[in-house]
């Protein structure tokens, strides 16, 4: 395999033509080479996969790419994303050249056709590639021009986040393709679709994209569920399940050194019902204690009485790395003892496991000990046997 210093008549510089596609401004070209060379170039990459893959064979492409760059993000089950911006000086080519190269070298390799598309972010390139027949390329140059010229004919419903729902009520004002949403201002969007949508629709009409190409992304959002041993009707047990869910979400955010910014929760019914609840967090949080409050209030409006609940199933949404958390300040000395009692509570797990310690509310009286050693406990697991509390006055 040859990287740099290839000839340039060499085989895997030189592929068979397939049809190329070029999205560009009227610039001339030598502008066009200028600006492509301060932007950035984006390659998203579907593969043609056979039917029954060898379970290895992502990872071996995986390796393949990474010759290329380090910044190669896998999109399961079929895609890949890769940044190009810093390859280009290295290979001493432009985008499109070094996508021909890695075309090439997948079908020689391993057999895979793929489709290919290179733009300034990875919305357009993936909006790009969906449109790109197998074995082709298409290239959306890094400029306004080329960018609207691209974006502003396709429909409104390929645009990602608008579903068919969002797709319905734009079509209602007239809104049917990317340059009509691009034409109606912000604030309009926000009336018809809210606050975040509206803004968030916005930005991707006029094709802004701040995502960057992650090779190990966090997840953006971990959940815990816990299943009753029978359907339960005491609420008193339900804020108890609640309570060991954000217990639980709280010691993975923490492990893991990111916040919730959201908190979505789903509660099952025994005649297979569900209902959902989902709330900005006032403040992104990592804490038990807030995450639980957050869980409560949704667990209250949904008014429930008598509810035969089935299972509860707690969810942490829109997280981000901790370092970018911020906290108001305040005076009440109240609020920073659970703080400090959570500190000790981490370490102590750390050390000696996670049931070392848990809440008061979630101990088992002496009398249900039997009991509970015939049903579930309340503690969330994850992965393997649920956690067991331990009976209230047992030696730790």
């Amino acid at each position: 395999m040859r990287a740099a210093g290839e000839p340039v008549g060499s085989p895997l510089s030189s592929p068979p033509a397939p049809a190329r596609q070029t999205y560009v401004g009227s610039a001339t070209a030598a502008r066009e080479a200028r600006v492509s060379s301060m932007g950035r170039s984006i390659l998203h990459v579907r593969f043609d996969l056979p039917p029954s893959p060898d379970a290895d064979l992502m990872e071996r492409v995986r390796h393949l790419l990474e010759d290329f760059t380090p910044r190669v993000q896998i999109i399961e089950p079929d895609s890949t994303v890769l940044d190009l911006t810093g390859a280009r000086r290295w290979w001493q080519r432009d985008a499109r050249g070094i996508t021909e190269i890695l075309q090439l070298r997948l079908l020689a390799h391993y057999g895979l056709r793929t489709s290919a598309a290179v733009a300034g972010n990875p919305m357009i390139a993936a909006m790009a590639c969906a449109l790109t027949p197998s074995g082709q390329r298409t290239v959306v140059e890094d400029t306004p021009e080329a960018i609207d010229a691209f974006l502003r004919p396709r429909p409104v419903r390929e645009l990602p986040g608008v579903g068919p729902k969002t797709a319905v009520t734009l079509a209602q004002y007239g809104l049917h393709t990317v340059g009509n949403v691009a034409d109606v201002p912000q604030a309009t969007l926000q009336r018809l679709l809210g606050a975040r949508a509206g803004r968030t629709l916005h930005e991707r009409a006029h094709g802004h994209d701040t995502a960057v190409v992650d090779p190990n992304p966090a997840p953006a959002s971990i959940s815990a569920e816990h299943r009753f041993a029978q359907d339960e009707l005491d609420p008193a047990e339900h804020r108890r399940a609640l309570l060991a869910l954000a217990d639980d979400l709280g010691a993975r955010l923490r492990d893991s050194e990111q916040i919730a910014q959201g908190l979505t929760c789903t509660l099952r019914y025994a005649d297979q019902s569900s209902s959902r609840r989902s709330r900005t967090l006032p403040e992104a949080t990592q804490h038990t204690v807030a995450l639980a409050r957050a869980a409560y209030g949704l667990y209250e409006s949904l008014g429930l009485q008598r509810a035969r609940v089935r299972s509860i199933a707690l969810r942490a949404d829109a997280l981000k790395p901790a370092v970018h958390a911020t906290r108001q300040l305040t005076l009440d000395s109240r609020d920073e003892k659970p703080l400090a009692i959570e500190a000790v509570v981490d370490r102590a797990r750390a050390r000696f496991g996670h049931a070392v310690l848990y809440p008061a509310a979630l101990a088992i009286s002496a009398r249900s000990a039997l009991a509970s050693a015939q049903a579930p406990d309340l503690a969330p697991c994850r992965g393997g046997p649920r956690r067991r509390s331990r009976p209230a006055g047992e030696t730790r």
